[in-house]
Parts: C-alpha cells; structure tokens; sequence
C-alpha cells in the first residue's frame, strides 16, 4: 500500500544532499504560568528575571562548546523553552550574536523563536525579526475558549488568532500547535477546529494528540479518574480525521505530529529527525555532538539557578556527556528517523549500526501493509502502520 497521505516529494531520499545539517538548541525556561499537561522544563518565577546574567551565561556555555566542535556551519537555530518570546529582542539578538562569533552561520538559516499568544506584542515581534529571527512557531493549543482553560492556558481564541495575524505579518514563515484527543472530543467537532485552523495556516502546522505524562495535574487528575481521555476507537477516528482533512487543504503530514507544504517543514526539528548533530545550549537543553567518530549525548542542568551557577563557575552547565554506543545510536537513529514520511535510508542505517535490518521482520511487516520501501532506498513507515509506530520500531529494533 502506498503512503500517499504521508508522501512529500521535497522530503525524498532521506536529505542526502543535507547529511552535515549542524543545529543549535537555546532552551529558555521560564513561563507565565505551568499548564496542567506539560511536563517540559518550565518553570514560573514570580521576581523579574535576570536578563543580562542569564545572556552572560548563553555567551559562555556557547564559547565553551564551541570549543569541542570548531569548522561546523550552522544550519538551523531553534529557541525553545519555557517562553522564549518573553526576552527581550536584545537578549535573542546578543544570542545569535554569540552563536556567529563561534560557527560559520549558513545564509538562510532558519532561526525560529516559540510564543505563546499572550506574550505576543507587534513591537517585540519586529525587535525579534530585526535581531535575525525569521520563523516563529506559536503555541496555540485550541481554538475554544473553554478548551483553553481546561488546558491552563491563558490566551483565548481570538487572542491566539491575533497573534497568528502578526507572526503572518512580521515573519513570513509560521506554524502554530493544537492538541488534539482531548476529553470528550468528536470528530466531527474536531474536523471543524482543524479547518478553521487550516484556513489560518501558513507553510506548516502541528497537531500533537494529548498525552498523560507522570508527575503533572493531569496525571494526577487521570488518576483519580475525573480526567478520561477519548477510547482508542475515538482516538484512531480523530486521528484518520487530522489526516484526511490536512492532505485535503495541502498540509500533509511530513512526521507523525507535523504538516507541511512542501518545503514549509521545520528544517531544525529535521536535524533531530534525521539523526544530525546539534548542541544544546542553556538549562536542561540536550545535545548530540560528534567527537572524534563518537556520539556524544549531553545534558545540562534543568534547574536554571544551578544552570546559571555552574556555568558561571565553570563555563557551561552540562551535567552529562555519554558516549553512545553503536546499538544505542542505531536504535534513536530508528526512532526518530521512522517517525519522517520519508522514513530511513536504509545504506545509512546500515552504516551506523554495524549490521542490516532482519529481512523476515521487514518481510512480516510488509506483508501487513504496516512499511514500505521506495525506489530511493527508504524503508518507511505507511499511514496504517503509524498509530502502532512504536510496535513497528521495536520490531525492527530487536
């Protein structure tokens, strides 16, 4: 069965003519408020953040890294958080600053910023855009206004459609998130969210399904059984749903939770898919950078205090550095890489696991329509395999 709602011609060949894409992460960890269902590294402090100490601390740690990987070119730049559209533009500004006096940065990187609506100002969006930021990805979550309290947010619909309105204006290139699988949702009242969503999309979208993680309020809500989720018949009918409707307006899915117009895909979030190198910059960023034929695994300390501090003793924050071993690095390159429509260079895979894939394993799973190979050498997951994506994976993986 061929993947066609998932198929997307500028994705083909698994980016062979991108294999040295180089990322920088800035994680920047504070927010207005917690929402109920995020287990991210934010945080809430109600004092006036220290601006130009934390700044301080980004031009550091991204010295120090620099260090390890000279000769990289930059490719794409991602401000993540927390909040990062509550600094201010000349603390972003400082930032990539500091990243163009260590890297060669290419011409048109992507340099994307995440705001949430309610910190969204016309002004600060131009200050952004004046520093280099030349995408945005906003977190709008749902286009119902008790919806949106349910999650915690703070921002109402025409709020988010506004500030979508001015990241159009300003930026050019935008995304927004919805989640979607929320309790007691339908199809049908989904399917009309979604198009009054896609109506006010640009080049890309992305619709994440709700999930209960461990130590959040809704955890603790579903525990005790006043939080219930839609059943898996429900769940798989608002999946089919997200589906149709996104092809159906042009935006097919380029990842299991993304859709893109072709070549409106978010090229940072890419790096990760495809298994490149990026570094991870700021409290609890991760990173995945390639020493002397080594994959390194780092981290940094989550808590921004203790971040700030190490840092300001010792020059950077990262708290762990593994080198993953060949096994490992296979099993994340299948992880991430099978969640793409474009699926896995299967030579490439080879290459770094040491080994090929079981035949009879692919075999079964072709036989249930749940993969498919291409003419270009990729193994991809098709649209029926991709709500049992995780058995699929581990399947391969053993």
């Amino acid at each position: 069965m061929k993947n066609d709602a998932l198929n997307n011609d500028a994705l083909k060949g698994e980016a062979s003519d991108n294999e040295q894409a180089f990322g920088i992460y800035v994680h920047w960890p504070f927010c207005l408020s917690k929402c109920p269902y995020c287990d991210f590294n934010s945080h809430v402090r109600h004092a006036a953040i220290d601006e130009p100490r934390y700044l301080r601390a980004f031009h550091q740690e991204i010295a120090t890294t620099a260090e390890r990987l000279r000769g990289r070119t930059v490719s794409s730049i991602f401000f993540g958080g927390g909040t990062p559209s509550l600094m201010q533009p000349a603390t972003i500004a400082g930032v990539l600053n500091s990243i163009a006096r260590q890297w060669r940065v290419a011409p048109g990187a992507e340099i994307t910023i995440e705001a949430n609506p309610t910190s969204v100002e016309a002004e600060r969006f131009r200050g952004y855009r004046s520093a280099g930021v030349n995408r945005v990805s906003l977190g709008v979550q749902a286009l119902d206004d008790r919806v949106l309290a349910e999650l915690g947010r703070l921002h109402t619909a025409r709020e988010a459609l506004d500030a979508v309105d001015v990241a159009r204006t300003v930026f050019g290139r935008y995304s927004f998130d919805l989640i979607y699988t929320r309790p007691g949702q339908e199809p049908n009242n989904w399917a009309a969210e979604l198009k009054m969503a896609l109506r006010e999309a640009g080049e890309h979208l992305s619709l994440y399904q709700l999930t209960i993680e461990p130590e959040t309020p809704f955890a603790a809500l579903h525990a005790a059984g006043k939080l219930q989720l839609p059943d898996e018949d429900t769940a798989r009918a608002l999946y089919d749903t997200t589906q149709d409707i996104c092809a159906a307006y042009g935006l097919p899915a380029y990842e299991i939770s993304n859709h893109a117009r072709p070549g409106g895909e978010c090229r940072h979030n890419l790096v990760y898919w495809r298994s490149h190198e990026y570094v991870g910059i700021g409290p609890g960023a991760h990173g995945r950078l390639d020493i002397e034929g080594d994959r390194h695994a780092t981290a940094t300390e989550k808590r921004p205090e203790s971040w700030l501090s190490l840092v300001e003793t010792r020059g950077h924050g990262v708290i762990t550095d593994e080198v993953l071993t060949r096994e490992e690095r296979s099993d994340e390159f299948l992880l991430m890489g099978l969640r793409l429509a474009e699926g896995i260079n299967i030579a490439r895979y080879e290459a770094v696991s040491g080994r090929k894939l079981d035949q009879v394993r692919i075999a079964t799973l072709l036989e249930h329509g749940l993969i498919e190979t291409t003419e270009s050498g990729c193994l991809r997951v098709t649209l029926p395999g991709f709500p049992v994506l995780d058995a699929v994976v581990a399947d391969l993986a053993a």
